[in-house]
């Protein structure tokens, strides 16, 4: 009996339609809210983009709440997805919200990105690095490591980790490699700091949560080498708000199951992660850090939000009431 409650549960999660709070059942709930009274800063770069663009993030917030607001089939959409991966709606809005508040601005209507996503088909895009595309790098005998190591996040996940590791800002066969991000150095075929769409997913994320996707939603897979399509899922809302989802699924399982903490009922601690990406790490340094603490007598330091998952929790009220 209790092998097949087991095995209940565990088909629960790989579906995605469980209540995140029953899988998480024998973690620490994170309350709801913010755990700092003020807001913490907000990066430069954020700063600099909305003084160049002359405007302000509570006008970019009430550009992005009025979508959302006069766009009931939208809504419709994100509790369909939500309720597919498990996950409470406003972890995705908390999400959208926080991207086109402080990175960019939410277009005025849902229409809009289907046509920025129709007009990026057109170009003929690589991933690559200096004229040596992915494919050819990641077979590079430093990531046989990452061959058969499980689905496509624990793959793109171990390469970037590879990345990191071995050539990040380092030299290797005689050829220099810039001390960026994986995603930056290999992911940008058209301009820096790419992350598009409704979500603001970069293309690194999208190859990571593919096959999360494909066996939730049933949309195809992505592979590094067909990058137009790649483009057009991140850029169409109806394919990449699964793959937001999944990413914020990512972050509440990471959290559960490394650093022994439930997430599912604050919406700025996963929109923190959605933010700053890695949320394994991220466990795992928490884990390592309350692990220390326990032996030295100090209590837990609970998961906490940034600037960004800050403002999440605290519009949460007036667009909980949206939905």
């Amino acid at each position: 009996m209790r092998r097949r409650i087991i095995e209940v549960l565990l088909a629960f999660v790989c579906l995605g339609m469980g209540n995140a709070a029953t899988t998480a059942a024998a973690a620490t709930l994170v309350p709801p809210g913010n755990r700092s009274v003020e807001q913490p800063a907000v990066p430069g770069g954020s700063a600099k983009r909305t003084k160049a663009n002359r405007t302000s993030y509570e006008a970019k917030y009430q550009k992005v709440y009025a979508l959302l607001r006069n766009d009931g089939k939208l809504r419709s959409k994100i509790r369909q997805v939500a309720a597919a991966y498990g996950i409470d709606p406003m972890h995705m809005v908390g999400a959208i919200v926080g991207e086109h508040t402080y990175n960019v601005d939410a277009y005025d209507r849902l229409q809009t990105y289907y046509v920025k996503a129709a007009s990026y088909l057109g170009n003929q895009l690589s991933f690559g690095y200096e004229g040596e595309g992915i494919d050819e790098f990641v077979a590079r005998p430093e990531f046989a490591r990452c061959d058969g190591v499980g689905d496509s996040y624990d793959v793109w996940t171990c390469r970037e980790g590879v990345w990191n590791a071995t050539f990040r800002g380092k030299e290797v066969g005689g050829q220099s490699f810039p001390d960026d991000r994986f995603s930056a150095t290999f992911f940008q075929p058209l301009y820096a700091g790419q992350t598009f769409g409704i979500g603001q997913l970069n293309p690194l994320t999208a190859l990571q949560m593919s096959d999360m996707v494909a066996r939730i939603s049933g949309l195809p897979k992505l592979e590094a080498d067909h990058p137009q399509r790649v483009y057009e899922t991140i850029m169409d809302p109806d394919l990449t708000l699964p793959y937001v989802a999944a990413t914020l699924r990512k972050g509440i399982d990471a959290y559960r199951d490394i650093a022994g903490f439930d997430i599912s009922q604050n919406p700025g601690i996963t929109a923190t992660l959605y933010n700053v990406g890695n949320p394994e790490a991220r466990a795992s340094a928490l884990q390592a850090e309350n692990a220390r603490r326990r032996d030295e007598g100090q209590p837990e330091r609970l998961p906490e939000e940034n600037y960004y998952g800050w403002l999440v929790n605290d519009k949460l009220p007036e667009l909980q009431a949206l939905f």
